[in-house]
């Protein structure tokens, strides 16, 4: 067997690490035990060259039998097989025109809903859009006033503001007057 590593340079280096030469050589031949066990249970799990050889040879011999057994089969029912095929043919072409008859039949009915629920939905558009029309109008004289409102509130506040801001100066001016 091959080691893939240098044992003596390793217990040269255990040494040189304070291993004494008794300890070194200890542990080196442990690890080539360990190696030496786990080699051999590859070894176990791997096939040998001959081993291989016979395998393919069964199983390319399998495969001739089975090629064989499939040209046989090949001509002994392929005539069955080409009835049956034609039997098949014949039932899918039936089918085939009744599922053609069934989809127009669907058709024509789908045709006369659509345009029942084209007819319902413009009814229902234009209902909405009244609906909306009256709305939009509503909204907008609401805003309308609002704003008149909200500017009326503005100019009250304003007079608020400018009477109480007037009424302080007046005040200040009052005091400043009392003071000198």
């Amino acid at each position: 067997r091959k080691l893939f590593f240098d044992t003596h340079a390793l217990v040269c280096l255990l040494e040189e690490n304070g291993f004494t030469t008794q300890q070194s050589e200890v542990i080196v031949s442990a690890l080539v035990k360990i190696m030496n066990t786990n080699l051999d249970i590859i070894y176990k799990d791997m096939v040998t060259k001959v081993q291989q050889e016979i395998a393919l040879q069964q199983v390319m011999s399998h495969i001739g039998g089975v090629k064989k057994d499939m040209i046989i089969l090949e001509k002994s029912e392929f005539s069955a097989l080409r009835s049956e095929n034609e039997k098949i043919k014949l039932e899918l072409q039936q089918i085939k025109k009744q599922v053609m008859d069934e989809i127009t039949k669907v058709r024509a009915d789908n045709k006369l809903n659509l345009n029942l629920e084209k007819s319902r939905v413009k009814e229902l558009h234009a209902q909405q859009d009244r609906a909306l029309t009256q709305t939009d109008r509503k909204i907008d004289t609401e805003v309308a006033d609002l704003k008149t409102m909200l500017e009326s509130h503005k100019l009250d506040n304003i007079k608020y503001l400018a009477g109480s801001v007037f009424t302080c100066l007046t005040v200040a001016l009052g005091f400043y007057r009392l003071w000198i």
